[in-house]
C-alpha cells in the first residue's frame, strides 16, 4: 500500500512549519498533524473561564494555550497551537553565537554553514529592532544599566519579529488602541497590523503584528504550495510502514478522542524538545523503532533560562505594555564571574493574572508549586506595585545534562542542578546588581532560593544531533540513526545550551535538514 503523502509532518514550530514551507514549495505532497487548535484574535484567551491551559494527561478536557509541565527541580512552559512555540514565544530573532558550534556538534554543523539559512529566517519573518522613538521605558533602564556597569557596547537593541509602523509614537492621544494599528496584507495574503505596543506577545497579539509562524511559513505551505495543516491531532508513536512510515494519534473531534493513523513516505517530528523526545521514547518502548539511539533522551538543556523581578520604585516602567522583550546585555564571553550570560528585559501580559488564577484552582500536591503562584498574583494583583516591576530575564549556558524518560507510561524530567549552579548563581548574582545599580530591589525566585528549582520556556536537547548513534539520536542532516526517510526537526536536536534566545538557530536548522530532504525528494 503506498503512502498516503510523501511528507508527513509532526508539529507546528519553528521546525515542522519550516519544513512544511519548504518541502510544498518543493512539491512534494506534505501534511502537518500539530496537537493543539487553531488561534486568531478572535479566540486567544483572556479571561479566566478561556482555555489557558494545555493537559497532556487530558488533552479532550484541556487542550488551551499553555503546556505546564512540573517536574522535581524543573518546569518547562511551551505552547500548544498552529504556530507550535512561536504562539508563545517573545518574538527575539537572534542568531547564536558563532562559538556555539566550535564543540558538541556533528562537523558539518557550522555557523557559517548555517550563516544562509539564518539570514533567510530573518528575511521570512521580518524581523527588525523597536524603532529607537518606540523604545519602552524597560529598554533604557537595560541601557542605563549596562552603562552604569560598564557594558555599554555590550548593549544591543535585538530584532524582533514583530511588524512595526516607523509614524507611531507613544507620545500620541491613547497609544495603546487598536486603532491605531496599521492593516496590510502581507506576502503570504494573511492581513496583519502594526505593533501598539498591547504587551499580550506571550498570549497572542490582538492586531496581529507578531510574525508568528501561521501568518509567513505555514500561510506560505497551505495557501500556495497545498499543505494540509491538521490541528487537534495528538500524535503517540510512529512506526514502520512498507513504503515509510505510519504515524498513530488521537484526534480531538466532537468532544472524544478518536484514533487514527496516516502513513507518509518521510515523516519529520517536529513536536518540540519534549513532545519529539516522548514520541521516540514511546515508539521504542512499544517495539515499533527497537533501533533508536540509546542517547535518546538524554543531553537535554533549559537553555540557562532564569528571571528575576526587581522593584524600581523610582522608574514609571510600565511591563505590561511594549513587546516582552527588546534589549540584551551580552556577557557570553564570560565577562561576569566568568560565565557565559545573557541579559534581557522582560515584560508581564496585563491579563495574565487570569492564567495564573486558572493555575491557583489546579489541584497540587506540590507545595512549592502553590507558593510561587500565590506570590505571582500578589505582585499582579497590585498595580501600583506592576507600574514599577522590572522583570529582569537572562538565559545562559547549563551544562546541558538533563534526561527524559518515561515513568510509569509518562515523560519523565530528571534534572540536577549541581554541574549547573556556578553557571546559575552568576546569573542571579548579575540581576541583582543590575537592579541595585540602578535604584532597584530584586527578588530572587522562591523557587530557586527554597529549592534551587528552574522553570524555561526555551527547552532544548533529548534528540541530540551527534556524528553516530553512539553520541547522537540524529545526524547531521536531522535523520534519526538507522531509520532512513525518519526525521526530527526542532529543538530537540540542538545538543547544547544556546546561552540565548533559540528559536532562531531552531529555524535555521530546520532550513537546513529541508534543503537536504528536498534535494532527495
Amino acid at each position: 500500500m503506498a503512502a498516503q503523502f510523501d511528507v508527513v509532518i509532526v508539529g507546528s514550530g519553528f521546525g515542522g512549519a519550516v519544513c512544511a514551507y519548504r518541502l510544498s514549495k518543493a512539491g512534494a505532497k506534505v501534511l502537518v498533524l500539530e496537537r493543539g487548535q487553531r488561534w486568531d484574535p478572535t479566540s486567544f484567551p483572556r479571561r479566566p473561564t478561556d482555555p489557558w491551559l494545555w493537559d497532556q494527561d487530558e488533552p479532550l478536557r484541556k487542550h488551551g494555550w499553555f503546556d505546564l509541565r512540573v517536574y522535581p527541580k524543573m518546569s518547562v512552559v511551551q505552547g500548544a497551537g498552529v504556530g507550535g512555540g512561536s504562539l508563545v514565544y517573545a518574538n527575539i530573532c537572534i542568531d547564536a553565537k558563532p562559538d556555539t558550534f566550535d564543540a558538541g556538534w556533528p562537523p558539518e554543523i557550522t555557523f557559517a554553514g548555517l550563516r544562509r539559512h539564518y539570514d533567510e529566517v530573518k528575511r521570512m519573518l521580518g524581523a527588525r529592532p523597536v524603532p529607537v522613538g518606540q523604545w519602552p521605558e524597560r529598554t533604557r533602564l537595560v541601557q542605563d544599566a549596562a552603562r552604569r556597569m560598564g557594558w555599554i557596547s555590550r548593549f544591543r537593541p535585538l530584532d524582533l519579529a514583530v511588524r512595526f509602523d516607523d509614524n507611531y509614537t507613544l507620545d500620541q492621544h491613547d497609544p495603546y488602541s487598536p486603532d491605531r494599528s496599521v492593516r496590510e496584507v502581507n506576502e503570504f495574503g494573511v492581513e496583519q497590523g502594526t505593533c501598539v505596543h498591547l504587551g499580550n506577545c506571550d498570549i497572542g497579539c490582538d492586531v496581529n503584528a507578531r510574525n508568528t509562524l501561521d501568518l509567513n511559513y505555514l500561510a506560505g505551505a497551505e495557501r500556495r504550495h497545498g499543505a494540509a495543516v491538521r490541528p487537534l491531532h495528538l500524535v503517540h508513536h510512529v512506526s514502520p510502514h512498507a513504503d515509510g512510515f505510519e504515524v498513530h494519534y488521537s484526534e480531538i473531534a466532537a468532544g472524544a478522542l478518536r484514533a487514527g493513523t496516516v502513513t507518509g513516505t518521510r515523516v519529520v517530528i517536529s513536536a518540540g524538545s519534549l513532545g519529539s523526545t516522548e514520541i521516540l521514547l514511546r515508539s521504542r518502548e512499544r517495539g515499533a523503532l527497537p533501533n533508536v539511539s540509546d542517547r535518546l533522551g538524554r543531553g537535554w538543556s533549559s537553555n540557562g533560562d532564569f528571571l528575576t523581578p526587581a522593584l524600581h520604585f523610582t522608574r514609571q516602567l510600565n511591563p505590561t505594555r511594549g513587546p516582552t522583550i527588546t534589549a540584551a546585555i551580552d556577557l557570553l564571553d564570560g565577562e561576569f564571574k566568568g560565565q557565559p550570560i545573557f541579559v534581557e528585559d522582560g515584560g508581564l501580559p496585563g491579563v495574565a493574572r487570569a492564567y495564573l488564577d486558572e493555575l491557583a484552582q489546579e489541584q497540587s500536591d506540590d507545595a512549592l508549586k502553590r507558593l510561587v503562584i500565590e506570590s505571582l498574583i500578589q505582585i499582579f494583583g497590585r498595580r501600583s506595585v506592576v507600574e514599577h516591576v522590572m522583570p529582569w530575564f537572562a538565559q545562559a549556558r547549563d551544562a546541558a545534562d538533563g534526561q527524559l524518560s518515561l515513568r510509569d507510561g509518562r515523560l519523565f524530567l530528571d534534572w540536577n542542578v549541581a554541574r549547573s549552579r556556578q553557571t546559575m548563581e552568576a546569573v542571579v548574582a548579575v540581576h541583582r546588581r543590575l537592579a541595585f545599580f540602578n535604584l532597584g530591589t530584586p527578588v530572587t525566585p522562591l523557587t530557586w532560593r527554597i529549592g534551587e528549582a528552574l522553570v524555561t520556556p526555551h527547552p532544548l536537547g533529548g534528540c541530540n544531533m551527534g556524528r553516530t548513534a553512539a553520541d547522537g539520536v540524529v545526524d547531521f542532516r536531522g535523520e534519526v540513526f538507522n531509520y532512513p526517510h525518519l526525521y526530527v526537526a526542532d529543538g530537540a536536536v540542538v545538543p547544547k545550551a544556546i546561552g540565548l534566545n533559540p528559536s532562531k538557530t531552531i529555524a535555521a536548522l530546520a532550513e537546513h535538514i529541508a534543503e537536504r530532504m528536498v534535494a532527495e525528494l
